[in-house]
């Protein structure tokens, strides 16, 4: 009872060609296919480096080359 059958799809179909008219539902598919090709095209572009590099002055793990290796990094803890 809820689900329609292909003759109400062709119906309404039908309905919309005639309101629209072919000319408007080819633009608008036409807009529709660039607009997601453009998108597609985006995400492909926006896709950085697959590793990542940290930000200018954040701290690492390894040193940088020339550092004083007699520094000892050491992490404070409060007693409880």
């Amino acid at each position: 009872m809820g689900s329609f059958s292909i003759w109400h799809w062709l119906i309404v179909l039908l309905i919309i060609v005639l309101v629209f008219g072919t000319k408007k539902l080819k633009n608008i598919g036409t807009d529709l296919g660039s607009a997601v090709k453009g998108f597609k095209d985006g995400i492909r572009e926006g896709s950085g480096p697959e590793t990542p590099v940290p930000p200018a002055g954040q701290v690492t793990s390894a040193p940088p080359p020339g550092a004083d290796k007699t520094t000892i990094d050491v992490e404070a803890r409060n007693k409880s």
